[in-house]
């Protein structure tokens, strides 16, 4: 792609893809502990009110599932109206998410606390993500691999300061002072954020992607969406339990406060756990993004997900070792988190970007479509223990890889061919405009 795409014409240094991109990263960052740190906080919760493990999960299940479900419409107003307000409104939620879940005495407050995080960062990642499609039509693995990363990684440079918080402090103060330095955060960066110029939107830059923006409805009415969409939900059921049972996990296993010593550091398994997980999953989204715009979405897609698949089964085997259960688990999120910059740059080429927020949140439903499976585990976990949670998940991975190559791959070429005969005219724009950058 010609340097002339990524650098529209404006007076703004602001409006500028990286500049957008780096505004986008930020956001994601400081919403991510709201998901990554949440497994920190579930044992002291259960201490100091005994819900159980179970009932105090069920937190999570909703704010990952409002999240979710509520993005497409949060997607539609970005289209509409632009990132700005949706991001500012979203930064005020998050802030007020985290206040009532410290002074939380009971489940009802601590679910309605999960129900306006959900919105909030539903606000702030369904906007990070459309803006990066927009901004970056030739490279969209790669722009929605680094934005993801910051999801996927922000929680890593303050697992630590939350742990210690929570330990010298309490839970109920770290939940404050983070959320209100993190709502904070986020809505400074919200006033910088600029949607696109139109010719942006509009450009396509290879011969596997549309200049066609499908709306949500015709979108609806594609078989590749389904498709998607179902292995959106096999790998994220997986990832979602690991997410919120890792600190259980370890502790059942008697492992989460054995010393181990990797890379010159030493920390309590456990935290040396989380702190490699989001580092591996933060440098995994943009390397599997970048590595898919060179091979292919669904090569990449088979890739990350048999390697899941054989980092599950290791967890099955030797997870009570306390180097293998941080080394494996940090191998499995590093290529978990790739669905998160795969997905939405799967359906950005589909479907073009022109409604590609909204169209990315209803492909993103998916997470909350499978957050459902998070307490079922629990569930599971507690009468058989987490060997059969890890197998059911390395099943998964495996049906996924599967659907990926041998299903995906053939349904989005003919998707294509019958788009270029649907859309005459927008395949004719195409071949101008790529002559002409």
């Amino acid at each position: 792609m010609s340097a002339n795409l990524n650098s529209p014409p404006s007076a703004s240094a602001l409006a500028n893809p990286w500049v957008q991109l780096i505004i986008g990263v930020i956001c994601m960052a400081c919403v991510a502990n709201l998901q990554y740190g949440w497994t920190l906080f579930v044992d002291p919760i259960d201490g100091k009110y005994h819900w159980g493990r179970a009932a105090i999960q069920v937190a999570f299940t909703i704010f990952v599932a409002i999240e979710t479900w509520l993005i497409p419409i949060e997607g539609y107003l970005v289209d509409r109206f632009g990132p700005r307000w949706v991001v500012i409104g979203g930064s005020i939620l998050v802030a007020a998410a985290w206040a009532l879940n410290s002074a939380a005495a009971s489940l009802p407050i601590l679910y309605l606390g999960a129900a306006l995080g959900g919105i909030g960062t539903g606000c702030v990642y369904g906007t990070s993500v459309g803006n990066a499609l927009k901004w970056f039509p030739g490279r969209r693995g790669l722009a929605a691999g680094i934005t993801a990363a910051g999801f996927g990684a922000g929680a890593a440079i303050t697992v630590g300061p939350i742990k210690t918080m929570i330990t010298t402090a309490g839970y109920q103060h770290a939940f404050l002072v983070f959320g209100l330095i993190q709502g904070g955060i986020v809505f400074v960066m919200a006033w910088l954020m600029l949607a696109p110029p139109a010719r942006l939107i509009a450009a396509k830059v290879k011969s596997n992607q549309t200049a066609h923006g499908y709306t949500p409805i015709e979108v609806l009415k594609s078989p590749v969406f389904y498709v998607l969409y179902a292995m959106f939900v096999l790998i994220a059921a997986g990832g979602l339990t690991m997410t919120a049972s890792i600190a259980p996990i370890a502790k059942d296993l008697k492992i989460d406060k054995i010393p181990v010593e990797l890379f010159g550091m030493a920390m309590p398994a456990l935290v040396f756990a989380i702190f490699l997980n989001r580092i591996f999953d933060g440098v995994g989204r943009p390397f599997f993004g970048w590595l898919s715009d060179q091979i292919g979405r669904e090569y990449t897609m088979a890739l990350a997900f048999f390697t899941g698949a054989i980092a599950l089964y290791t967890l099955s085997q030797a997870g009570a070792n306390p180097v293998v259960f941080v080394l494996v688990s940090a191998l499995y999120f590093g290529v978990y988190g790739e669905i998160f910059s795969l997905f939405p740059a799967t359906q950005g080429d589909t479907f073009g970007a022109k409604y590609a927020a909204s169209n990315a949140g209803m492909l993103y439903t998916a997470k909350g479509t499978a957050v459902f499976l998070v307490p079922v585990a629990a569930i599971v976990a507690k009468a058989h223990g987490w060997g059969p949670v890890f197998s059911i998940a390395m099943t998964f991975n495996v049906m996924a890889g599967l659907m990926a190559l041998f299903l995906l791959k053939p349904m989005r070429v003919r998707h294509f061919a019958k788009s270029r005969e649907a859309f005459p005219a927008a395949a004719a724009a195409d071949v101008t405009r790529t002559s002409t950058t």
